[in-house]
């Protein structure tokens, strides 16, 4: 099978690793890529705005399958160009994606169709953002409407800071809080039949102890120690199941990878936000565990036949990734700095580029993510922490607590 990814983050190189190391493909190729992938795969020049040249690309190397990682290009409808040249593509249509395109119509969809999530708001003028600030009080929750590459949610105690946000956004969704440890479940679908990913938790926050400003995920681990047993199962049948019926109600089936983040409220679990592909940071923790090939799901779910596929296998054991930043993300974040101790197994490669000189770089905010599998949690925290250490680039930031609360027993629900 030639299997062509799309995208250039850690998200795709955790993907090119599972796909590189399934026996059935027999090519990997992707675009754009970055230094990591390139290790595992052939890499192309592509502009990922441009569906059309994404698609043409698809032809020219005959894929058989084609991966399509982030989301905008998703909500773009580079997988309905892909169909449309009658090549299997795995990533929802762009009707479908709107689920993560626009958090109105994933918030339409989960009332429509029973899903537990918090109540909200849409609003277009700060007027309405401020009514509803007022309605769900503090803490305060503001998402943009819109794609902001996981940065375009604010969560504060500070209401002219909500408000400022929900300004500079222009439509915003304004929820009320839901408290209570949040879950990443990651869902293969090929619009009717679910399998169900092992759960991970990620950390949004820049600093230690989920300080500072929200950012695309500083780190994440697998499995959940303190999860209820019946998790998955509950969500399944609560948010998963409705909400792929409710997709076929409107006629936009959805197939792919569904992201259910969530919060284990005291009421149950409850809905944050829906994605329509897989997550990162939690990727590269989830696939570290995964013992099934990986592209013959892919395939199936792309094609409608994942009933078909066997139970998935797990590894045992605990998996742990720790993101390194570069200096002032998730601001604009500094880059060209040189890169040491990244090219190990463990470190994905995510915000780096290859100079002229054959120096490795930096390129981006979330630069690398050490990750790591041990027979324990604790295990897994000290090896991947070990390959941060062995990581060296000025002026970068990590955090330092990554898992640590789930060691030491300090989550509850």
């Amino acid at each position: 099978m030639l299997v062509l990814l799309i995208g250039s983050g850690g998200r795709e190189h955790a993907l090119a690793t599972a796909l590189a190391a399934d026996p059935a493909v027999t090519a990997l190729h992707c675009a754009p890529g970055n230094p990591g992938i390139g290790q595992l795969a052939h890499l192309h020049p592509v502009d990922l705005a441009d569906r059309d040249a994404i698609a043409g690309l698809a032809v020219e190397l005959g894929a058989d399958l084609v991966v399509v990682g982030p989301e905008a290009p998703l909500v773009a409808g580079a997988a309905d160009a892909i169909r449309a040249k009658g090549i299997a593509c795995f990533g929802p249509s762009q009707a479908a994606a709107r689920i993560e395109g626009s958090k109105d119509f994933a918030k339409s969809v989960m009332v429509a169709a029973g899903v537990p999530t918090a109540r909200s708001r849409t609003c277009a003028t700060a007027e309405e953002a401020a009514a509803a600030l007022d309605e769900f009080g503090a803490p305060y929750v503001v998402k943009d409407d819109g794609l902001a590459a996981g940065k375009g949610v604010i969560v504060t105690e500070d209401r002219a800071a909500a408000l400022a946000h929900a300004q500079a956004c222009g439509r915003v969704v304004v929820e009320e809080f839901l408290a209570g440890p949040e879950v990443s479940l990651f869902v293969l679908t090929d619009g009717i039949t679910a399998r169900p990913l092992v759960p991970a938790q990620d950390f949004k926050r820049i600093g230690d102890g989920d300080t500072g400003p929200n950012t695309g995920g500083m780190g994440a681990y697998a499995p959940l120690p303190w999860a209820p047993p019946d998790l998955v199962d509950e969500v399944l049948r609560t948010v998963v199941e409705p909400t792929l019926k409710r997709m076929h109600e409107l006629g936009t089936p959805f197939a792919g990878l569904l992201y259910v983040g969530l919060a284990l409220t005291a009421d149950g679990p409850k809905v944050i936000e829906f994605n329509c592909r897989f997550g990162d940071p939690e990727t590269q923790v989830v696939l570290a565990l995964l013992a099934s090939p990986l592209a013959g799901l892919l395939h199936a779910a792309a094609v409608g036949r994942l009933a078909g596929q066997p139970t998935l296998r797990w590894r045992s054991g605990s998996a742990v990734t720790v993101v390194v930043a570069a200096a002032n993300y998730p601001g604009t974040p500094k880059v060209g700095d040189v890169i040491t101790g990244a090219e190990v197994p463990g470190v994905i490669h995510a915000g780096t580029a290859r100079r002229p000189d054959g120096a490795l770089v930096s390129s981006g905010g979330r630069v690398l993510s050490c990750t790591a599998v041990g027979p324990t949690l604790a295990a897994a925290r000290d090896a991947a922490y070990g390959l941060v250490a062995g990581v060296g680039m000025e002026g970068c930031q990590y955090r330092s607590d990554i898992a640590a609360a789930a060691i030491e027993g300090r989550i509850a629900i």
